[in-house]
């Protein structure tokens, strides 16, 4: 990994709005962010996934992360006036995310993903909240507001047992962008 590229991580249940919120950032700071690859892999080969493919699809995540991390380096360095005082990259998944869906349908991880997490360096996670309405897609798995809410909660417990600075995202609209702007702001690009 590129230790000079701040890295920004979006997590959290489904329909919690983390595709959209990676998207409203890379366009504040004026940069690129990285969708999450389990779309692009379960639309092709179906919502019936084996624990095999949840390994596929995390190789697939940090390939697709690394891609992008290079086009996020390469934009900000051709900029004349960048927006950001560093390169960044706002990511949708990590291996944290593929750990959860790992172990809550198959009560089980895969050794590679528990490395990676190990590995992996990022900046700053964003955890988003389930107080968004669910909205229905032929991917999502839990539209009851008892399991989004267990995994919050897992996702919490795992973010507080690390030391990458965190910070919960609540609201909607231009108030959520809003409160994920000002963390990130806080967080990594304030002098301290």
């Amino acid at each position: 990994m590129r230790m000079d590229l701040k890295r920004i991580v979006v997590i959290g249940p489904e329909s919690t709005g983390k595709s959209s919120l990676c998207e409203a950032l890379a366009r504040a700071f004026g940069t690129i962010w990285c969708p999450e690859y389990a779309r692009e892999y379960l639309t092709e080969h179906g919502k019936d996934y084996t624990f095999e493919q949840l390994d596929e699809i995390a190789r697939g995540q940090i390939r697709l992360e690394e891609e992008q991390a290079d086009r996020a380096l390469q934009q900000w360095s051709r900029q004349s006036n960048p927006v950001t005082p560093c390169p960044m990259l706002f990511v949708d998944t990590d291996m944290y995310v593929m750990k959860v869906w790992c172990e809550f349908v198959f009560g089980k991880c895969h050794p590679w993903i528990l490395e990676e997490i190990g590995r992996r360096k990022y900046d700053l996670y964003l955890l988003c909240n389930t107080d968004l309405p669910w909205q229905q897609d032929h991917l999502r798995e839990y539209p009851d507001l008892e399991t989004r809410e267990n995994l919050l909660g897992i996702y919490r417990d795992l973010l507080k047992n690390q030391t990458v600075p965190w910070m919960e995202v609540t609201g909607s609209g231009q108030d959520r962008i809003d409160a994920a702007i000002l963390a990130v702001k806080t967080h990594l690009l304030t002098k301290r």
